[in-house]
């Protein structure tokens, strides 16, 4: 764990967050500045800097999960589909691996590279979004 990633405090339980996938090993969170509603980041629980530093022992459980995640943002939301993808230290916003999963929708206006952020009203509509796709992975968080 390194100390100054706010994805290792999150994974340690240290900082909140919506989480819709939490077990050994990854856990899921809603992203606070969705592309839209329902954006889920997948990370690696231990602290791994970017893609090239995955170890190889840890890459098959780590895209089971964003499959998963994927699989659930799609029944959860009735999204026509997802947009997965990992931003490899080039605009990657924390260093710490994560794999964006977003909803999609046809004519959903998203275009390219450049993704316009949304917000959520409240914690309250955070917690919705993230409960409907925990309801679609087939249940609650596990604590740590």
């Amino acid at each position: 764990m390194s100390r100054s990633c706010i994805f290792c405090a999150i994974a340690a339980g240290e900082v909140g967050a919506s989480f819709v996938l939490r077990e050994e090993g990854v856990c899921a969170f809603l992203d606070t500045r969705p592309v839209f509603k329902g954006h889920v980041l997948v990370i690696p629980a231990e602290h791994v800097a970017d893609f090239h530093t995955v170890p190889a022992i840890g890459m098959g459980g780590f895209w089971t999960a964003v499959q998963r995640v994927s699989r659930a943002v799609e029944a959860g939301l009735e999204a026509q589909g997802t947009f997965v993808g990992v931003n490899n230290k080039i605009s990657q916003s924390v260093p710490h691996l994560h794999a964006h999963v977003v909803p999609r929708r046809k004519g959903d206006g998203l275009r390219g590279f450049f993704w316009p952020r949304t917000k959520y009203e409240s914690d309250a509509e955070m917690e919705e979004w993230a409960g409907k796709i925990r309801g679609a992975m087939g249940g609650a968080v596990q604590p740590i």
